[in-house]
């Protein structure tokens, strides 16, 4: 069990490094695997652990044996929109760092200008920079929104066509179409999803730093 455990460590971590350097060069891969390869990590297993029955619904209560637990239900921390936003704002203040870090304040600052507006008088360059400053906090809310709403989608269709459906129209016999669907989807959901939206936000992640610290915009 334990070699099992490390050989899918070591190919997950092998995976999130070769998108990386496909996205930022293996030198800069290498140097923020720590910071993307936690991110991917912690999605990964939280969209997983989400897909997993677990007794999380306070506002209703079973007994088993005796004892009053939470009822059953499936919940991701990534579903929760506080979770997704925390990591974007420290992938965001990160890149933001780093390309300071790496270029000087006013050399990253200068860096949000495309190259080719030298000769672009003032006011064009400031409404331009001014797009650039809005485009960087917009990426708060697609970076952080993206995961969020996929995973929320995904155990509301899960839950309507695992029953929800059914109970809401008031018809029993819909839920012998209705369960198959959920069980296709929710394989789909496993399978494919937890996993894709980890590699999505870490690909993201690793395009702002590389761009932040890039020589040239």
């Amino acid at each position: 069990a334990s070699l099992s455990v490390s050989t899918f460590l070591e190919l997950f971590v092998e995976s999130v490094l070769s998108v990386m350097s496909g996205v930022m060069g293996k030198k800069n891969a290498k140097a923020f695997l720590p910071l993307i390869g936690t991110c991917a990590f912690f999605i990964f297993f939280s969209n997983m652990i989400g897909y997993l029955p677990l007794p999380t619904n306070t506002h209703e209560m079973i007994s088993i044996f005796g004892i009053e637990i939470p009822a059953f239900a499936l919940c991701a921390a990534t579903a929760n929109i506080a979770v997704p936003l925390a990591l974007t704002l420290v992938v965001w203040v990160s890149y933001h760092f780093e390309g300071v870090r790496a270029k000087g304040i006013v050399k990253y600052l200068a860096s949000w200008l495309p190259s080719g507006l030298e000769d672009m008088n003032p006011i064009g360059k400031a409404l331009i920079f001014l797009i650039e400053v809005v485009s960087h906090f917009v990426r708060l809310i697609s970076l952080s929104v993206r995961l969020f709403a996929n995973i929320l989608s995904g155990h509301l269709l899960l839950l309507f066509m695992g029953g929800g459906l059914a109970v809401l129209l008031g018809i029993a016999s819909l839920g012998v179409l209705t369960f198959p669907m959920a069980f296709a989807f929710y394989v789909f959901e496993v399978g494919i999803v937890a996993t894709l939206q980890a590699f999505i936000f870490s690909i993201l992640t690793a395009i702002y730093i590389g761009g932040a610290t890039a020589e040239s915009h």
